[in-house]
């Protein structure tokens, strides 16, 4: 029996609970609560409640929507909060000074779960190497929950989680926030200035990140980037005793690293070669990176023969560096998902030969100096869209100042007020042999509702070219 759960369970019970948005991870706690005897109120910013959403008055839910959402919260026992709902709201943080209990639908999971708990969390790769781990894991024979950012919403699916599972969560800034609790084993992939638009400053960005190990115990296993500057700092914060770095760089590292060809273990009773390089599908040194994270995870749980085979056959998650199409030899990735200038630095630095790309969007309030230096020395042809175009656009200018060139005798740069007219140029001037990639440096919220729904209109505009 969970008995951490069953007390949680009996407290919750007949209390007042205000859930602050009706998204995709909340509506199936708001259900769980109810049915745990809870007495739920739903609050959101948007005016109107969605239609699928409707079924939740039949519960008893009641209704709080508009700009005075986070009105009146401290008559409340418990918030539970979305991530995209900012802690340090004046009505969350009033509310909270007055013993309203603070949390969201992933703190419950990792303080509640029985199941041991795997987290990823990092500005880049995220999303593989959680993938990645799950992938592994499965291939091993053990029942995996998927969930966090990807997969599906799990705290109310806890009832079903058995101790011997693994949940396996890829975890945001915003949701490891105010988290009280860390997984067993942590994952940081790297650390780099993202969600700025989000956070009051980068310090409390990098704290949010922290608190995936901040909770450990020292039997616990925490994962780090040895080739990242920024997560090696973390060690001297962590109370885990089990630090694992890997690196495609520094063989000293003692996780997995790269060496003459080969995936290599250096963990403990698991030292050996896992794979070769020639063996991996996935395509680019970010990606080797990733399986290297993935694999110090948790190579003392699944044999070097499952890692192999799942390297040699996963592709990579879908918006990620994803092949669409092949049009008259003309290669188009996906690369919705990379929503910051780091991320598609990593993208560019797949290819050997200079590409189309098609960059900007929402504007997260992050630098984009760092990008380009890669977009000259990668792009042929830049296609720009959004809102952060301007700013793309004046990095290729600043660094070309910099190397003291003529940018225009080495890049094309064009811009459209929409994704439709970026494809149709792009797809005007890709010749023979071209590569074409949306990879936009950038959030999609400007113009759509995420880097999921952004991707599919890319691919849906590429296949009907």
């Amino acid at each position: 029996m969970n008995s951490k759960l069953e007390i949680f369970k009996q407290n919750i019970s007949g209390k007042k609970v205000a859930v602050l948005g009706i998204g995709i991870s909340n509506i199936p706690a708001i259900e769980y609560l109810v049915k745990l005897g809870a007495k739920v109120t739903a609050r959101d910013l948007k005016e109107k409640l969605d239609s699928e959403c409707n079924f939740l008055k039949d519960l008893g839910v009641e209704f709080v929507l508009g700009k005075n959402y986070l009105d009146n919260l401290d008559k409340y026992d418990y918030i539970l909060r979305s991530p995209g709902v900012k802690p340090f709201e004046k009505g969350i943080e009033d509310a909270v000074k007055n013993g309203v209990v603070l949390t969201s639908e992933i703190e419950l999971l990792v303080k509640l779960c029985q199941a041991r708990i795997i987290g990823v969390t990092g500005s880049d790769g995220k999303t593989t190497t959680t993938t990645l781990i799950s992938k592994f894991l499965e291939e091993a024979g053990y029942k995996v929950w998927l969930g966090g950012n990807i997969g599906i919403p799990l705290f109310s699916k806890i009832d079903e989680i058995k101790k011997d599972d693994i949940v396996v969560l890829e975890l945001s800034s915003f949701q490891l926030m105010t988290m009280e609790n860390s997984p067993s084993i942590s994952v940081i992939t790297n650390i780099s200035p993202n969600h700025l638009n989000y956070h009051r400053d980068y310090e409390e960005y990098v704290r949010a990140k922290e608190n995936i190990f901040l909770h450990q115990n020292k039997d616990d296993i925490l994962v780090l980037n040895k080739d990242d500057e920024f997560t090696k700092r973390f060690i001297k914060s962590a109370n885990s005793l089990n630090i694992r770095t890997f690196s495609i760089i520094d063989e000293t590292c003692n996780g997995v690293y790269l060496n003459s060809g080969n995936i290599v273990s250096n963990v403990a009773e698991d030292k050996g070669i896992i794979s070769t390089i020639k063996n991996v599908k996935l395509v680019g040194m970010h990606n080797l990176a990733n399986i290297c994270a993935a694999s110090s995870a948790v190579i003392d749980l699944v044999s070097k023969e499952a890692i192999r085979k799942v390297i040699s056959t996963f592709a990579g998650v879908e918006h990620r560096m994803e092949l669409v199409r092949i049009r008259n030899n003309v290669k188009w990735y996906n690369d919705s998902i990379a929503t910051s200038p780091t991320r598609t630095i990593a993208g560019l630095k797949s290819f050997k030969q200079q590409i189309i790309l098609i960059a900007g969007g929402y504007d997260k309030h992050i630098s984009y100096d760092v990008i380009g230096k890669y977009i000259l020395e990668k792009v042929k042809v830049l296609i720009l869209v959004g809102d952060t175009s301007r700013k793309i656009k004046e990095a290729v200018e600043k660094e070309a100042k910099i190397q003291n060139i003529d940018f225009t005798e080495k890049i094309e740069m064009v811009e459209f007020d929409n994704l439709k007219k970026c494809v149709e140029f792009a797809d005007s001037v890709a010749s023979d042999g071209d590569i074409v990639a949306m990879s936009p440096a950038s959030a999609s919220f400007d113009m759509y509702k995420n880097f999921e729904q952004r991707g599919n209109y890319f691919k849906e505009l590429v296949n009907n070219l």
